[in-house]
């Protein structure tokens, strides 16, 4: 045995590893602390208020430069952008960065964070954004079949060929983004983009029915068997129905029916997802997560996009790609709340990169970041005005001026709350307080008091100290109560506030009218504001 030479490579294997990890390194992680999650920038907390671009706007560097002031006008820190790899890998193997970038400068020249979007082999359940020289061989990069085998324009996630492309063309975007990107203005990566099976829950073909008459692999029982305990509710009563069997085919295990078929079809989706993440953090460790089309009530597995990082599939995905940083939704319509509730289970951080850009939108942003600490916050196709785009351009004002208090976790307790007609009120406890927040236009002076409609309250609450509060937001009334019965809280003192760079900063004391005379903290419907609240406590009875 030649120990000499046997220390000299480990010395070398220790210094490449080094080496790579200098290369890799990103300067962006996300960092749990007590179960809140950040995205770390270079050592400082970042909290994503961000916008998602159409489809189609970053596909021409002509287009999208106009955007760039109207986004920065908006409060926005960060874009979320599409990548195409058709544009980008127009011939086989030949790469084309040019639009990539043009984006980054745009970005950094207005002082704009970028999350990327891969649109590779699947884009909202189609390969639409796959390059034509894939599309147009069916033989060397198989499609998914129907059950009538008809073939679709959707990749399988069962052909080596289409993952191995996928791999090399993600690996050249991010190593490409490491060498050019030396602002650090791309934080994150989204990997495909709502990857879903249709018309059907699975693939069918004679592969595919190969893998699904074969037993369940041992990688993913070995998983659940592991963490049978922790199963999100409704897969481990699925598991249950079939007796928890370890060694048996797809359907022994799960049972013979349509919802087995997504279970399968999502193992493949999130093993094929999880080696293109590998391929790039490889070459570049950005924090990355996938996305999912949220599935319409009553529908079922093929009617929606089946099989993707969906709630009910969270240890399927969590299982084959762990890899992936974050599993998160795309809302459209569905219940707020119901979905994120969902979301926010094993371990993983809420983020959510996609919701319907409606007048609504910017209550839920205060709700989402205030109640379930999500790591940030975009609507879809930001770049079109509408009628939310005045709103949001506020309310990400006054979440701009409170995030660095939010991110520096200055603060006991936080929350957030989403009221509208039907859910006119809400409470939680914040330390010795119980804090209840009611909708402005209960009050009866409130404009849309009487109307059938009310615009939608949101808001965020954080206790700063024992008997301080920061309440932000809009169409709030907010009401404390000492938990100590033998106790009346009263207000000392309400003041707006502003914040410039974190230093706070009082605009006017608020008494009279403005905190109904001494009973209420109060932000009127329309209006978006913070108010910092000093609370004392007198006896309930005087002797």
């Amino acid at each position: 045995m030649n120990k000499k030479r046997d220390c000299i490579t480990i010395l070398l294997i220790v210094f490449s590893s080094i080496v790579f990890a200098q290369n890799n390194f990103s300067g962006m992680h996300l960092k749990n602390t007590s179960g809140y999650t950040q995205l770390f920038i270079n050592n400082a907390p970042f909290l994503v208020l961000g916008g998602e671009l159409g489809n189609s706007s970053a596909s021409s560097i002509d287009y999208l430069r106009a955007d760039w002031d109207h986004l920065k006008e908006m409060n926005l820190n960060t874009v979320l952008v599409p990548v195409y790899w058709e544009l980008m890998e127009p011939e086989e193997n030949k790469f084309d960065f040019t639009l990539i970038d043009s984006i980054v400068t745009g970005a950094g020249k207005h002082d704009l964070k970028i999350i990327f979007l891969w649109f590779g082999s699947w884009k909202n359940s189609m390969s639409c954004y796959a390059p034509l020289w894939m599309k147009t061989n069916a033989k060397r990069f198989a499609r998914t079949n129907d059950t009538a085998r008809r073939s679709q324009e959707i990749f399988s996630a069962l052909a080596t060929a289409t993952l191995e492309a996928d791999k090399k063309a993600f690996a050249a975007l991010m190593k490409h983004i490491r060498q050019t990107d030396a602002a650090k203005t791309v934080i994150m990566v989204q990997v495909e983009n709502e990857i879903g099976m249709l018309p059907t829950a699975r693939e069918f073909s004679a592969t595919a029915d190969k893998l699904f008459n074969a037993k369940v692999p041992a990688a993913l029982m070995n998983y659940l068997q592991k963490n049978k305990d922790n199963l999100v509710p409704e897969f481990k009563a699925k598991w249950a129905q079939q007796g928890f069997k370890t060694n048996d085919t797809w359907s022994n295990t799960f049972g013979a029916d349509i919802f087995t078929d997504e279970i399968f079809q999502a193992w493949y989706y999130a093993k094929f997802t999880n080696e293109v993440t590998l391929a790039g953090k490889n070459e570049y460790d950005l924090p990355m997560f996938v996305n999912a089309a949220l599935p319409r009530p009553g529908k079922l597995p093929g009617q929606y996009p089946s099989a993707g990082p969906l709630p009910h599939l969270m240890d399927i995905w969590q299982a084959a790609a762990p890899a992936i940083d974050m599993l998160s939704p795309d809302f459209y319509n569905p219940d707020t709340k119901y979905w994120c509730d969902l979301y926010n289970r094993n371990n993983n951080t809420l983020f959510v990169p996609e919701m319907q850009f409606d007048k609504t939108v910017a209550a839920k942003a205060f709700f989402i970041i205030g109640h379930y600490k999500a790591l940030g916050f975009s609507p879809f196709s930001i770049e079109s005005e509408n009628i939310a785009t005045q709103s949001l351009t506020k309310g990400y004002n006054v979440l701009k001026q409170i995030s660095p208090v939010i991110n520096s976790r200055q603060w006991q307790y936080m929350d957030g709350f989403l009221l509208d007609k039907q859910h006119i009120n809400t409470s939680t406890q914040m330390g010795k307080y119980q804090v209840t927040v009611l909708h402005y236009n209960t009050k009866s002076w409130a404009s849309e008091a009487k109307d059938s409609v009310w615009t939608t309250a949101g808001g965020i609450i954080l206790q700063t100290a024992e008997d301080e509060f920061l309440v932000a937001g809009t169409g709030l009334v907010v009401q404390f109560e000492n938990t100590d019965k033998n106790k009346v809280t009263n207000i000392a003192a309400s003041d707006e506030v502003t914040f410039n760079n974190g230093v706070l900063a009082t605009s006017r004391r608020l008494n009279g009218d403005e905190d109904h005379q001494g009973r209420n903290i109060m932000i009127a419907t329309g209006r978006w504001g913070i108010q910092k609240v000093k609370l004392y406590n007198s006896p309930a009875k005087i002797e």
